[in-house]
């Protein structure tokens, strides 16, 4: 008996407890017990009644679930079974793709990569500035993903043909030229296959942003330039050109490198002295080469007229000094002798004018180029202090100036050298002929025992 019958039991006999005074018959007392306890019975079978009609239920419930679980475990299994098949087919699917296919990715591939190596060449090909069209053809098939069109290959085949012929071709066409104010005009070009272009003396490059010939900034010496003029006017035969196989990088290059002036202008300051020294050097040099060659020539007409003494010329005058005195006795040879000496020291001093300087700018000029040296290796020291040696560029400045200044000494020195060696060679020789001369005069004096008629005779 559960815990709510128990109850139900005390509540009932309760009031019979109460009532105990009353007078109640034990055959009411166990009715009631009994009543109550089939109450109980019928509660409880009730109960149960709804316990095994849930518990029927549930079980109904579960086996449902149960076959619908089995259900869908079975579709699943069969839609794992058709995904793992269409799987299947789609790698034979992609397989003979790739089969059927193989052919066309290779020519695209080819198509591709053959476009890009070309763009890059034609980008920067002066033949590109006769046929700007055929850059969109080229890039649109570089870019390209899929199969290119045949009128596209067509056109890409016709812009190799046309690189290859016109490589080999002199022109002349009408173009458009960007000058260095970015003034844009309609100019004839020559074009040398696809390394050079000029119009005029002006060399030109070409821009695949602006599809035009640009002049290039700076343009290449004036020996190249007159080559460029040169051949634009010639009209049939052979002539000499400049040509630049990397399509301008070399005659960029070319045109960098500073002329005569502005290599000067990097020696500074003690440049410019040895360049003023060596010019000074360079005119008296002449001059003194000039009078040699001169004073040469009168001594050469002299000998061949040795008995009329000339003023124009060392030897006639030393000839003239000889002269000076008819009434000289054999005893006064030693007079003669040395007027004739005082004679020829009158004239060296012409005849070696010049050399003693000369002598000293040949020494000077490697000394000054010296002095450039060191200037040049402290400033690129200095360079080297403040900015480090990561950049050669910052360097330049003083590396320049020590070289350029010691190519300018030697280059008046060893030219100096030569010349006042020639110099010495010639004034040497004059002074020779003069001893020779004025030896024979005084020894032939002497032998005669007369002075004026034995020197006629001479």
């Amino acid at each position: 008996m559960n815990r709510r019958h128990l109850a139900a039991l005390l509540l009932c006999c309760v009031p019979a407890f109460a009532s105990a005074a009353e007078p109640v018959g034990l055959d009411a007392l166990l009715k009631q017990v009994q009543d109550a306890a089939g109450q109980d019975a019928r509660l409880n079978q009730a109960r149960e009644q709804r316990f095994l009609s849930d518990k029927n239920q549930q079980a109904a419930l579960v086996a449902q679930a149960e076959a619908a679980q089995a259900a869908a475990k079975n579709k699943a299994d069969a839609v794992r079974a058709n995904f793992a098949a269409n799987q299947k087919t789609i790698a034979d699917l992609k397989a003979q793709i790739q089969a059927h296919a193989g052919d066309y990715l290779q020519v695209q591939g080819a198509v591709k990569e053959a476009a890009g190596a070309f763009r890059a060449v034609a980008s920067e090909s002066l033949i590109s500035a006769q046929a700007p069209e055929r850059l969109k053809t080229i890039d649109a098939l570089a870019d390209n993903d899929g199969y290119p069109p045949v009128a596209d290959l067509e056109r890409f085949w016709y812009a190799l043909q046309q690189e290859l012929t016109e490589s080999g071709k002199v022109v002349r066409f009408k173009a458009p030229v960007v000058d260095t104010d970015g003034v844009r005009s309609e100019q004839e070009v020559v074009r040398i296959g696809s390394f050079s272009a000029f119009t005029g003396n002006r060399y030109l490059v070409f821009d695949p942003e602006a599809l035009a010939l640009v002049e290039l900034t700076r343009q290449p010496a004036h020996h190249w330039r007159a080559l460029a003029d040169d051949f634009g006017e010639a009209t049939d035969g052979l002539h000499a050109a400049m040509i630049d196989p990397s399509h301008g990088t070399l005659l960029v290059q070319e045109a960098l490198r500073p002329n005569l002036r502005e290599r000067i202008a990097q020696g500074g300051v003690i440049a410019y002295v040895i360049i003023v020294i060596g010019t000074i050097g360079a005119l008296m040099a002449i001059y003194q080469l000039v009078y040699l060659l001169r004073v040469g020539r009168g001594v050469r007409v002299q000998l061949a007229d040795i008995g009329r003494p000339r003023d124009d010329n060392p030897l006639g005058r030393v000839l003239a000094a000889f002269r000076g005195d008819p009434a000289q006795g054999i005893g006064d040879a030693e007079v003669l002798e040395l007027r004739l000496s005082e004679a020829i020291l009158r004239e060296i001093p012409a005849l070696e004018r010049f050399q003693p300087l000369l002598r000293l700018i040949i020494a000077a000029g490697p000394l000054l180029g010296l002095v450039g040296t060191v200037t040049g290796m402290i400033i690129t020291f200095q360079v080297i202090q403040e900015q480090g040696a990561g950049d050669p560029r910052l360097m330049a400045g003083g590396i320049s100036q020590a070289m350029i200044t010691t190519v300018l000494g030697l280059g008046v020195a060893v030219p100096m050298l030569f010349v006042n060696a020639i110099l010495s060679a010639r004034s040497r020789v004059l002074v020779q002929i003069l001893d020779e001369q004025s030896a024979g005069l005084l020894a032939r004096h002497i032998e005669s025992g007369t002075g004026e008629g034995d020197a006629r005779g001479a």
